[in-house]
C-alpha cells in the first residue's frame, strides 16, 4: 500500500509527494490555473481530475509505443503513482502549428501549418522567465550530453508523431506539445505530465481551442473543454 509522505515540489497544476519508497513518488493534480508567469491566476473546476486521467491513458499508451515514461498506476482520481525521477531542468517542445510566443518571434500568423516540426527547448527556472536555449547552451551549462540531448529530441518527436496520428482520429488536432524528462536507474524517461495544460489541443474541424489557451484569453467554456477532450478520449463522443 502507498503512504504518501512528505511534500517534495508543487508547480503550477500539480504536488508532488515522497511516498514510502524511495523509488516512487504521488503525483497529486490541483484545478488551479495560472498563466502569463503568475499575472493571471484562477480555478478551472474538475480540471486536476481530467488532467489526472488524461495523462495516465496518454503515457499508458505511448507505452505500448516503446516510449518509457515514469507513469506507473493511477491511484484514484486526482492522484498517480510515478518513478521518482531526478529531473532535468528543460521543457523540450515540439511545435506542428504556429501559436502563442512563435507567431512574435517568427512572425508568422498563429495557425500557420508548419512544414515540419519545430523543436524547442527551454530553460525551467522561473526566475530567469523559463528563457529559449539551444543545444550547445544545454552543453555549456552540463544539463545534459549530446547523447542524452539527441535521445530527447527524437523522443519528442516520435511522441509528437504518435500522438498526432491517435489525436486526428478521434477529430483533434495537436498543435504543440511540452515534454519533460528525468533520469531513473540510469536511464531518461518521459516525465510530468500531457494534457490541456502542457500541450494545445484544437477541434480538426473548427480549430476552437480544447486546452488551457481558452482560460488564458477568457475564452469561456474552459472546464466543458477539458471535458469533450477526455470524453473523445475514452470513446464517450
Amino acid at each position: 500500500m502507498v503512504e504518501i509522505g512528505k511534500l517534495l515540489t508543487e508547480g503550477k497544476g500539480k504536488r508532488v509527494y515522497a511516498t514510502n519508497d524511495p523509488d516512487t513518488a504521488v503525483v497529486y493534480y490541483k484545478d488551479e490555473a495560472m498563466a502569463f508567469h503568475g499575472l493571471k491566476r484562477g480555478r478551472i473546476l474538475g480540471k486536476g481530475e481530467v488532467n489526472n486521467a488524461i495523462t495516465a491513458h496518454l503515457l499508458q499508451m505511448l507505452g505500448q509505443h516503446g516510449i518509457k515514461t515514469h507513469f506507473i498506476e493511477q491511484i484514484d482520481a486526482r492522484q498517480s503513482l510515478v518513478k521518482r525521477c531526478k529531473m532535468i531542468p528543460l521543457s523540450v517542445k515540439v511545435r506542428n502549428r504556429v501559436a502563442g510566443s512563435l507567431s512574435k518571434r517568427i512572425g508568422f500568423a498563429t495557425g500557420t501549418k508548419l512544414d515540419t516540426p519545430v523543436v524547442e527547448f527551454e530553460l525551467r527556472d522561473e526566475y530567469l522567465d523559463n528563457p529559449l536555449i539551444n543545444g550547445t547552451h544545454i552543453q555549456a551549462m552540463h544539463l545534459a550530453t549530446n547523447q542524452e540531448t539527441r535521445f530527447m529530441v527524437d523522443t519528442a518527436m516520435k511522441v509528437n508523431e504518435i500522438l498526432s496520428d491517435y489525436m486526428a482520429d478521434i477529430g483533434v488536432e495537436l498543435v504543440d506539445i511540452k515534454m519533460e524528462f528525468g533520469r531513473f536507474d540510469g536511464e531518461i524517461l518521459l516525465a510530468d505530465e500531457i494534457s490541456p495544460d502542457t500541450a494545445r489541443f484544437w477541434d480538426a474541424r473548427t480549430h476552437e481551442p480544447m486546452d488551457i489557451d481558452r482560460f488564458r484569453r477568457d475564452l469561456g467554456n474552459v472546464e466543458q473543454a477539458y471535458q469533450d477532450l477526455l470524453h473523445r478520449m475514452m470513446g464517450d463522443n
